[in-house]
């Protein structure tokens, strides 16, 4: 597991200045084949089973709240990686919140608004599936949703994502300076590989629910797409809520990094059982003489 949490820094991205997408190989397995996926399957086990201990603690001490935000292409594998990753972790500790469309009430709002209801609290993990990054995602790529968000016009400028990227570095700063750990992933697949998983959908019964006429007409926008990544990144990676550009061609690799990388993100935090003063060892030892003196029961 620590050769794992060594190898998750590749991705990390702090600080955007320097940072270019095409650096980042969507089909990069560091190295290892397809004949290491058995052991990965047995790192990844470990390390589910390690995130089970350390989310227990999380619970346990009520200090801290983890936001893991999710982000990719349509296909990208967002779904399933929370589904294997997040196998071992009690449900009661742990939130998924997908964000589509907005409803009509939300679009009363600011776009943070949705969100920010569904922030982790204190000692859970809270997971965004899509989240208030579409407003500098899919809304630059189709400006024309601006229109319909019923902002005043005189506030949509020239400057408007300039100013929602810095909207949303404050309000991460926000959050972290409040004791909620913010880690981000960007699943980054290839357009050839996302062209492969939606024939696979097509083709396959139990799949067919998961595609939509609409993902095929968004790749024309490809290209668009990944250059609002790429700025999205470089304007909102930061030391205290990073993005991580995760391979997403091969899932066995997806799964088994951000894994890694919540583990590390945890184990950071130096997390541990309450401990106990000597009034509360004095009441322990009481109840436990209590039940130790009953009868017939």
């Amino acid at each position: 597991m620590q050769e794992l949490v060594r190898l998750v820094r590749k991705y990390r991205v702090t600080s955007g200045r320097k940072f270019d997408l095409a650096d980042f190989d969507p089909a990069d397995t560091n190295g290892l084949d397809a004949d290491f996926k058995d052991d990965a399957q047995a790192l990844l086990r470990e390390g589910i089973e390690r995130l089970g201990e350390l989310q227990e603690k999380l619970y346990a001490q009520d200090r801290w709240s983890v936001l893991l935000i999710f982000q990719a292409m349509d296909a990208a594998g967002k779904d399933s990686t929370i589904k294997h990753v997040m196998s071992g972790v009690n449900p009661q500790g742990c939130q998924v919140f997908s964000f589509k469309t907005p409803s009509e009430e939300e679009l009363d709002h600011d776009y943070l608004w949705r969100t920010t209801k569904r922030l982790p609290e204190r000692g859970r993990i809270g997971i965004f599936n899509r989240s208030y990054y579409e407003e500098v995602l899919v809304v630059r790529v189709h400006e024309e949703i601006l229109a319909g968000q019923r902002i005043p016009p005189a506030l949509v400028t020239a400057d408007v994502w300039e100013e929602r990227y810095e909207d949303i570095n404050a309000f991460e700063r926000y959050l972290s300076r409040n004791g909620t750990v913010v880690r981000k992933f960007y699943l980054h697949m290839s357009r050839e590989e996302q062209k492969k998983r939606f024939l696979q959908r097509i083709e396959e019964p139990a799949k067919r629910w998961k595609f939509a006429a609409g993902d095929v007409a968004e790749r024309a926008h490809w290209d668009r797409y990944m250059k609002a990544y790429e700025k999205m990144i470089r304007h909102t990676a930061s030391g205290h809520a990073p993005w991580h550009v995760v391979p997403a061609d091969n899932k066995w690799y997806t799964r088994l990094i951000v894994a890694g990388v919540i583990v590390d993100t945890l184990r950071d935090l130096d997390l541990h059982f309450p401990k106990f003063d000597a009034r509360k060892r004095k009441e322990l030892e009481a109840a436990r003489e209590a039940l130790m003196s009953e009868k017939g029961r």
